[in-house]
Parts: structure tokens; C-alpha cells; sequence
């Protein structure tokens, strides 16, 4: 048995044939290339086709389609939002896919990418065996893959996971209604965010990140100019530490998980100071969850969301 897993970023559609082990048979990959709307749900109907026609060249029957989303699926309804892609405000994805031929005696599945990302370590990376586990992804935003009992957790409208708007912070400012308190902190973004708020607080500092242009500045940039010594940069990423450790803490004890494992872009960089986000966490958590839990970085890396969606796929014709 054989199913075609999709995975959907904001700059790229990623796709790939797995077996029922989850090893990749076959692999494709297109840039978005700024494409918006409609455009964007050809360039997800062309890479499934391009996969199938492989598959056939091979002699695998593929079953079933799993898509990986970068937002919140409505599945009563078929629709998508996913805020990075212009167009897609209430997309009917799956009335799209529903339409090709090629899809016709095929089952079609489609979720949100942190429900994606820990289905795939569960198949294939760091939370196989767990029943109860968490992916923590951090990346341009934040949100949470959360697995409670061998399912997923979604929520009353499919939202659950948005990890992003954990109010961590006092008082409330404006600029948290927009991506969420977490998010505005300790995302890819939100560290670019907070080092431009300290550069405008600081206007005698001379240190590395007051070389680069505030529009152009980048969670790299802060990465390296801390690893080059640079204060600023260091005080940015020790809060963000604190806010990593902190939601952790609340994951722990919410959830009671066996493991969090963290990925996205920022981990990445950030997957050095694990340890010290387990020390933040232990200060906040529950005493005895803390203790049953562990922190690990993605085995994954960039195709958490890939392997996952076979993994959504694979589950329909179990």
C-alpha cells in the first residue's frame, strides 16, 4: 500500500510517494514563487498528478492523498485558511482535489501542519511509541502539534494548537492582537520584532546589529551577531529562552506529555540551548510532569510536515 503525502509552505509545495514504513519512494518539490490564490491550488494538483504518474512508472498503487496545510482546515466545510498565502482566506481545497480525475477513486485527507508535524515524528522521527506528545514549532510563527492518547487534538473548530496567543506578559499591548503574546516574542519574527524594539530604546548602542537596516533585519542576523558577542542580540535570545521554557511549562502541565519535541526554522539555531529551556521550564511546570517528560530537538528537520501528511494519508486506509 502506497499513499502521496503534500506538504504546503508559504514559498514551496513539497511532495512525496511513501510506503507503509514511511520511507519516501519518490520525491517532488515547486516554489511558489509569490503565486497567490487559485495558482497556488494548481501548483498542489500538478505535484500530486507528477507523483501519480510516477507512482504508475513504478507499478505502486497509491490509495489515499494526505496535504499539510500552513494555517487552520475547516473540515466540516472543506476550506482553508492559511494567512501566508494571498487568496486563501476560505480556500475550498478540497473541493479542488475532488474534482481532478486522476483523484477520483482516491481518499483525500487534509489537516493544519503542527497536526502534520507530530504525526510525522510519531511515523518516522523522535515521538515514535508516544502516545501523549507535543511538537512545538517555531518557526516564522508559532503553533503546536498536540497528540493525547495516540490522536490528535483540534479542538471544537479545528483550532486547537494555536500555541501562538499564550498570554505570557503584562499588560496587554496592541501589537500582541495580531499574531499573539508567544508569538510576538519568541517566533522567528518576533525575535526580529524585539531587537527592533531594543534598538529603538537604545539609540547609543554601537554593537553589531545597529550595522544592519531595521527593514531588512532577520532572526539570522540575531543568531549570528550573538554568536560574534554581540549583547543585544544575546539579551533578544536569553528572553526568548525564558518564553520557550515558560510555554513549555504550560504544555507540561496541561498535557502531561512523555516528550516536546521542538522544530521549525528557529530550532534550528536555538536547539543548543535545549537544556536551558528545560531549566526555564522546570521553575514553571508542574513538579512531577516536569520530571516525567522530555525535551528533544525534531529528527526531522524540514520534513516534519512532509512525512506527516503520509502519515494522515496512510491513516485512512489502515
Amino acid at each position: 500500500m502506497h499513499v502521496i503525502g503534500i506538504d504546503l509552505g508559504g514559498t514551496k509545495v513539497a511532495g512525496a510517494v511513501f510506503d507503509s514504513d514511511g520511507q519516501i519512494l519518490e520525491e517532488t518539490y515547486t516554489s511558489i514563487n509569490k503565486q497567490t490564490g487559485k495558482a497556488v491550488g494548481h501548483l498542489i494538483v500538478t505535484s500530486i498528478q507528477r507523483l501519480l504518474s510516477r507512482a504508475h512508472q513504478l507499478k505502486l498503487s497509491v490509495l489515499a492523498v494526505g496535504v499539510c496545510i500552513p494555517g487552520i482546515y475547516y473540515a466540516q466545510r472543506g476550506r482553508v485558511w492559511a494567512p501566508n498565502i494571498p487568496g486563501w482566506d476560505d480556500y475550498p481545497l478540497l473541493e479542488e482535489l475532488e474534482a481532478v480525475p486522476e483523484l477520483q477513486d482516491k481518499t483525500i485527507v487534509i489537516d493544519s501542519d503542527r497536526a502534520c508535524y507530530i504525526l510525522g515524528e510519531t511515523w518516522a522521527g523522535n515521538a515514535r511509541a508516544c502516545r501523549n506528545a507535543i511538537f512545538l514549532a517555531v518557526g516564522t510563527g508559532i503553533g503546536a502539534g498536540i497528540l493525547i492518547d495516540g490522536k490528535i487534538l483540534r479542538g471544537h473548530q479545528d483550532i486547537a494548537g494555536a500555541i501562538g496567543w499564550l498570554a505570557m506578559n503584562l499588560p496587554f499591548r496592541q501589537e500582541y492582537a495580531s499574531c499573539g503574546c508567544f508569538e510576538y516574542h519568541a517566533s522567528g519574527e518576533g525575535l526580529v520584532k524585539v531587537a527592533r524594539d531594543l534598538l529603538t530604546m537604545k539609540p547609543d548602542y554601537k554593537g553589531e546589529l545597529a550595522q544592519k537596516s531595521l527593514d531588512q533585519l532577520s532572526s539570522f542576523d540575531i543568531f549570528q551577531a550573538r554568536d560574534n558577542g554581540d549583547a543585544l542580540a544575546s539579551d533578544v535570545l536569553d528572553q526568548a529562552i525564558q518564553f520557550w521554557g515558560m510555554a513549555a511549562a504550560n504544555l507540561v502541565s496541561l498535557f502531561n506529555p512523555e516528550k516536546i519535541i521542538f522544530g521549525g526554522g528557529v530550532f534550528g539555531p536555538a536547539g543548543r540551548w535545549l537544556n536551558r529551556i528545560y531549566e526555564e521550564a522546570s521553575r514553571w511546570a508542574q513538579p512531577i510532569s516536569i520530571k516525567q517528560v522530555t525535551f528533544e530537538i525534531s529528527a526531522l528537520a524540514g520534513r516534519a510536515g512532509l512525512i506527516g501528511a503520509g502519515r494522515l494519508a496512510y491513516e485512512t486506509i489502515q
